[in-house]
């Protein structure tokens, strides 16, 4: 069965390119919503990006959609960018994505 959890597999897959760590790792994916329309399975992302004026949001949401595409099961992708609420690496990223980061608590 093809849920949440499955989609959020293959997007573990995708890194952030300049920190080289997993966009679900950074607590970058804040959502997603499997939908069945007419016998196909939709699944809506919302994201965020580390900064707003990230120069690699373009790849990194393409890779996003990509990943989410290879899910089994799944027909389609939408990927909604907000910005709400803010990303913040202390609230939002594992443990393993802080340490990475240098982050300490």
């Amino acid at each position: 069965m093809t849920d949440k959890s499955t989609v959020m597999v293959q997007l573990d897959e995708v890194e952030d390119p300049e920190l080289e760590i997993s966009i679900v790792e950074l607590g970058l994916v804040y959502d997603v919503r499997i939908e069945t329309k007419e016998n196909v399975l939709h699944a809506e992302i919302d994201m965020t990006l580390t900064s707003p004026g990230c120069p690699a949001a373009a790849e990194i949401m393409a890779a996003t959609h990509r990943a989410a595409l290879t899910t089994e099961g799944i027909d389609s992708v939408h990927v909604n960018l907000v910005w709400s609420p803010r990303w913040d690496p202390k609230v939002h990223a594992s443990e393993d994505a802080k340490m990475d980061m240098g982050i300490w608590d």
